[in-house]
């Protein structure tokens, strides 16, 4: 939907974007754009192949070009309904479920534009709701990539005046060394710094559209970006070293783009255009030119990037027997690696039948729990990773620690990380732990191992939590699985007298036969999420440092005693 707003904003047609999202469950999209030509309106939205926008000349940058998403969000709607303002005259169609209701034309004295709504098909997708943190966090990518474009988003406004540089100012959690350079070309835009975090960090975008799994453009970056800084300094630089603590974006133009998926969050496109320039060599002459420009006239800059790729060589250098040793220890244990059940496709897997996205790995304390959830999982999609305990806590250490401690340098490899997240095997990472204290302090212990060392898997929003069910409640006729003491006490109620209560204290309790009903279609998860606002070095530093005093004293200071309701 919003895709065509953009168009219209591109084309100089329309300032701003009103978006409604009611309860979280119905959504309405203004646009102020020239409106849909009104004569094509009901083939527009319902009848495949009908898209406007087959001209190079006037969409050749275009993300909505087929029009096949608005037909498909007419198809799997309750309530479907467009408006096209045009020149005083508004006609109105509603649809449901892709069939024509009602259609009719009045005048109008609204400004030209389109309106869209849309409630979907509850009995399609069960007990959906839309989130706004998501919802939020694209359209301010909208709003970066369209600086001046005003996006009301349920009555707040969402504006960008600096692009790349609002983006990532809003997202970075760790200090850039050095003012963001921001760069703009015809068809390009990037913007860069580095920080002290582990790693490298990436936001690209095609036409608009976030490709949060990357693509052409963002591989062409990645290494001109290298080699042009290498080539700068005119030294025997490593890439890992050049990009080591690298934090950047690049948006790009292309001509008819072509992308890996409907969702076009991969750029597959090797061409600017048809027959024209490769973007690899797009990207690589303008970054040559460019960056190579400003470290030139910024000596100060330059400065600052070579004392950071120095210290990442010193620490690599100072690892590298260890690195060597892990890698071979990780390569052997690969063959057969007793802590990792694999499943059969993975997110990069070329031939994952569309069950790439679906693939996941559990990480689970101990054997028992492990044991449960292999017995219960998707051999396609769901692969289980054994911790021996509780994790060494990472905090404050350096990345020499991912390679001599074996569990890390064996869960790394697993999840094929060492490089950075592209090669990621799982789209979620899951963390299975007992709902007791000790399985809460291990679910702390791993992530604060991905934020130290792995903070974009993390950022990209792989990281999850396994909820599973605290009690069950059962009688002769109906079995209850609850989450938390409230719901413990509704079961109770529903079916009193005198149910059955189980506590389960640890997920190897669960039998595989009840597990799988917690790992299928109704898994419940919750996402760990990293933000600039979270506070994330002062929080790692409180609760997994060694001020252990201090956390006493704050524990004391807190504890709450909960009564059992239900007795």
């Amino acid at each position: 939907m919003i895709d065509n707003s953009i168009d219209e904003f591109k084309m100089q047609a329309g300032k701003k974007i009103e978006i409604t999202v009611e309860e979280n469950l119905r959504v309405s999209v203004r646009d102020y754009g020239r409106g849909i030509p009104q004569g094509k309106l009901i083939e527009a939205v319902s009848m495949l192949n009908t898209g406007g926008k087959y001209d190079s000349k006037a969409f050749k940058k275009s993300v909505g070009l087929n029009g096949v998403g608005v037909k498909a969000v007419n198809a799997l709607s309750s309530r479907f309904e467009v408006r096209s303002y045009r020149d005083g005259k508004v006609r109105i169609a509603t649809f449901s479920k892709g069939t024509l209701l009602t259609d009719e034309t009045q005048t109008t004295e609204e400004d030209n534009g389109t309106y869209i709504f849309f409630e979907p098909d509850n009995t399609l997708f069960l007990n959906y709701c839309f989130k706004p943190e998501f919802i939020e966090t694209m359209l301010r990518n909208y709003t970066y990539l369209n600086t001046g474009l005003a996006i009301i988003y349920n009555g707040h406004r969402i504006l960008s005046r600096n692009g790349l540089v609002d983006l990532l100012n809003d997202n970075m959690t760790a200090t850039g060394l050095y003012p963001i350079i921001h760069l703009k070309g015809e068809d390009i835009e990037i913007a860069f710094t580095h920080t002290g975090q582990y790693g490298e960090e990436y936001y690209s975008f095609v036409n608009g559209q976030h490709t949060t799994q990357g693509g052409t453009h963002q591989s062409a970056f990645k290494e001109h970006i290298a080699r042009t800084i290498k080539e700068f300094f005119n030294k025997n630089m490593d890439y890992t070293d050049i990009r080591n603590g690298l934090v950047a974006a690049i948006a790009v133009n292309v001509e008819e783009p072509i992308f890996e998926s409907q969702t076009k969050t991969k750029l597959g496109s090797t061409n600017m255009a048809p027959g024209g320039m490769t973007v690899n060599k797009y990207v690589g002459d303008f970054i040559k030119l460019e960056v190579d420009n400003f470290l030139h006239k910024n000596a100060d800059v330059a400065e600052a990037i070579q004392q950071k790729i120095q210290e990442s060589e010193k620490e690599r250098k100072a690892i590298a027997g260890v690195t060597k040793l892990a890698r071979e220890r990780a390569k052997k244990a690969n063959l057969h690696n007793r802590k990792l059940r694999d499943c059969r496709i993975h997110l990069n897997d070329p031939k994952g039948k569309g069950l790439e996205e679906d693939s996941c790995i559990f990480i689970t304390e101990g054997d028992s729990a492990s044991g449960s959830i292999t017995k219960s999982r998707d051999v396609n999609t769901q692969a289980v990773f054994s911790l021996r305990g509780k994790p060494l806590n990472s905090f404050g250490l350096t990345k020499k620690v991912v390679y001599e401690n074996e569990e890390f340098n064996l869960l790394q490899a697993a999840l094929n990380i060492e490089d950075g997240i592209e090669g990621l095997r799982y789209n979620k990472v899951i963390v299975a732990t007992d709902a007791d204290v000790d399985g809460m302090h291990i679910r702390l212990l791993l992530i604060t191992f991905f934020l130290q060392f792995f903070p974009d898997l993390i950022k990209k929003g792989h990281v999850y939590i396994l909820q599973t069910p605290l009690f069950r409640v059962r009688n002769k006729k109906k079995t209850l699985y609850c989450y938390s003491e409230e719901e413990r006490v509704n079961a109770i109620n529903e079916l009193s007298p005198n149910p059955e209560i189980t506590r389960f204290k640890g997920l190897g309790e669960i039998s595989p036969d009840e597990f799988k009903h917690f790992i299928g279609k109704d898994m419940r998860l919750e996402q760990v999420t990293l933000r600039k606002t979270d506070a994330v070095k002062e929080l790692l530093e409180f609760y997994m440092g060694k001020n252990t005093m201090e956390r006493q004293n704050f524990i004391i200071d807190n504890l709450v005693i909960e009564e059992d309701l239900a007795s």
